[in-house]
């Protein structure tokens, strides 16, 4: 079983990028790949530039990515209640190569922020969207305070209830 797990945001520490390499970890007798979006920077999209660029040779490179997995692991980071730049100019690439982005591939789809509401905001829109772009979301999950609810130095959710939450969603959803 392929995973293929990235956080949806560009920054070199992301924390959602953390979470979702923690997350691919639980899953039992899996090869993980975890993208970095640094790795599909575009230029911004438009309809004014698409006809001279065609379809992007990154967005076609991440769809790639995206066929080779079994489950993806997604973890949302929340930039003013909703997507990062970063994700959504990629996902608007990849948009006009296949409405299916996610090409109905199993979903953990998860979100977290430094504040208690854990990035529950861009976790809702996503969602509600991303079915209607191949993604199969069978779990969702938010962890809260990231800062106080997960350990860097360890690579792992540090609250144990937490910790208990989200492998019983991996368990019995996949």
């Amino acid at each position: 079983m392929k995973i293929i797990a990235f956080g949806a945001s560009p920054s070199k520490n992301s924390i959602n990028k953390k979470l979702a390499t923690y997350a691919a970890t639980l899953f039992e007798n899996a090869e993980v790949e975890v993208l970095d979006l640094n790795d599909f920077q575009m230029p911004i999209f438009t309809v004014d530039i698409e006809p001279a660029i065609g379809q992007h040779e990154l967005a076609k490179a991440f769809l790639a990515k995206i066929a080779t997995a079994d489950i993806l692991v997604v973890s949302m980071a929340e930039n003013n209640g909703n997507y990062s730049a970063a994700f959504k100019n990629i996902f608007d690439w990849c948009s006009r190569i296949t409405g299916k982005v996610f090409q109905e591939k199993p979903l953990l789809l998860m979100a977290t922020s430094p504040g208690a509401r854990g990035g529950a905001s861009v976790l809702e829109i996503a969602k509600k969207a991303f079915p209607f772009y191949g993604g199969n979301v069978k779990a969702t999950f938010s962890l809260p305070s990231f800062d106080a609810n997960f350990d860097v130095e360890k690579g792992e959710i540090s609250s144990v209830e937490l910790r208990k939450e989200l492998q019983k969603l991996i368990t019995d959803n996949f």
